[in-house]
C-alpha cells in the first residue's frame, strides 16, 4: 500500500485460537479456529473494513503464525510495512473459552515477552506517525520497554494533533500491579486528544468508575473527547461543550471479545467522516454489537453497509 494513511494503529498483534464450543473449558474443548487478533490489529482491520486506508505497526516472531499474520493483515487491505520480526521471540497466541453472553476467559501466551512490546523508538517511521489522519494506541503498548518509550517518542512527535487515540485496554495480566498502570496512564493522557474505555479501565486512568465524573476528569487530564463505555447502558461521550449517551445496540452475543475493537475501527471512520458525536456513538455500538454476534474477531468485522442495515432494523 502506497500513499496518504487515514488509520495508523500500534501494539498488539498475535493469533487468536477460539473454541468451536461453547460453554466447555479449554480441558474439553475439541477444535479451534485460527484467526488473526489483538486490539491494535483488530482496530485496524476494523477500519480497513469501512474503507480506510490503514496500517500497523507492530513485531511478530520468526515462525509459521507470524507469515500466517502478514498474510492476514495484507488480506484484510492492512499495510504490514510496520510489522517485522524479533528474531528471539515467538509470535504471541491467545485462547479464549466461551460462556455466552457474558463470560469469555482470556488466556495470553505471550512470555517471556511479546514481540509488540519490543518495538524501539528508533525503528518508528515518525513521518507516517503524523502524516496519520488517527493515530490509535493502546494502553498495553505502555506495560513494558522498550515499548513505553516508543509511544512517548511518537506521541511527542505528533505533538498533540487531532484524533491521537488512546484506547485505555487495560489488562491486569500485563502489568506487576496496578500502581504502575495508573501512573503510566495518566502520563499518557497528557499527550492525546481521545481517550476510549470502559468503567473499570477509567478507574486505572483517572481513579473514577462514575461515567460522567469519568468522563469530566478524562477531559480535565487534557483529552478533547472522553467516550466510556458502560455495557449495558451504552456509551457515554463527552466534549467540553457536548455530552451525549447512546443506548446499547439489541443482539444475540456469541462472542464479546471482539466488541470494543469493531467500536473502535467504526469511530475512526465516524471522526473522520466528520459526524457529530451521537451519530459516531451510535454507528460505533452498532458495529461492535455485529462484532459480539460472531465467533471470531478480526474476520468479523463489519462493512460500512452492515452497521447501516443493523441501525435501520433497530430504528436508530
Amino acid at each position: 500500500m502506497s500513499g496518504h494513511l487515514e488509520v495508523v494503529t500500534i501494539g498488539r498483534l498475535g493469533v487468536d485460537l477460539y473454541p468451536l464450543q461453547d460453554n466447555v473449558g479449554l480441558e474439553d474443548v475439541e477444535t479451534f479456529g485460527k484467526y488473526l487478533g489483538g486490539s491494535a490489529a483488530n482496530v485496524a482491520v476494523a477500519a480497513a473494513r469501512h474503507g480506510r486506508r490503514t496500517a500497523l505497526i507492530s513485531r511478530t516472531g520468526p515462525d509459521a503464525f507470524g507469515r500466517y499474520l502478514h498474510r492476514a493483515l495484507r488480506d484484510f487491505g492492512v499495510d504490514d510495512s510496520f510489522v517485522s520480526v524479533v528474531p528471539d521471540l515467538l509470535t504471541p497466541i491467545t485462547f479464549c473459552e466461551m460462556y455466552p453472553p457474558d463470560h469469555f476467559p482470556l488466556l495470553f501466551y505471550r512470555l517471556p515477552s511479546a514481540p509488540d512490546l519490543q518495538i524501539r523508538a528508533e525503528e518508528l517511521d515518525l513521518d507516517a506517525i503524523v502524516d496519520a489522519d488517527v493515530y490509535w494506541s493502546t494502553v498495553t503498548g505502555l506495560s513494558e520497554e522498550p515499548s513505553r518509550s516508543a509511544h512517548f517518542a511518537a506521541w511527542d512527535a505528533r505533538a498533540r494533533m487531532p484524533l491521537t487515540v488512546l484506547d485505555l485496554d487495560y489488562r491486569p495480566m500485563f502489568w506487576s500491579d496496578p500502581t504502575a498502570a495508573c501512573a503510566q496512564v495518566r502520563a499518557a493522557l497528557a499527550h492525546v486528544t481521545v481517550a476510549v474505555g470502559n468503567r473499570e479501565e477509567c478507574e486505572i486512568a483517572v481513579g473514577e468508575t462514575d461515567p460522567r465524573r469519568a468522563g469530566r476528569a478524562l477531559l480535565e487530564a487534557g483529552v478533547e473527547i472522553a467516550i466510556v463505555k458502560q455495557g449495558p447502558r451504552g456509551v457515554l461521550g463527552m466534549t467540553r461543550d457536548v455530552t451525549v449517551e447512546v443506548p446499547p445496540t439489541p443482539v444475540d452475543v456469541v462472542n464479546g471479545l471482539g466488541a470494543g475493537d469493531g467500536f473502535g475501527g467504526a469511530l475512526c471512520h465516524g471522526l473522520l467522516a466528520g459526524w457529530d458525536l451521537e451519530t459516531v456513538l451510535r454507528f460505533a455500538n452498532a458495529a461492535g454489537a455485529i462484532v459480539a454476534s460472531r465467533r471470531e474477531c478480526s474476520s468479523a468485522m463489519p462493512s460500512t453497509a452492515e452497521v447501516q442495515a443493523l441501525l435501520e432494523e433497530v430504528g436508530e
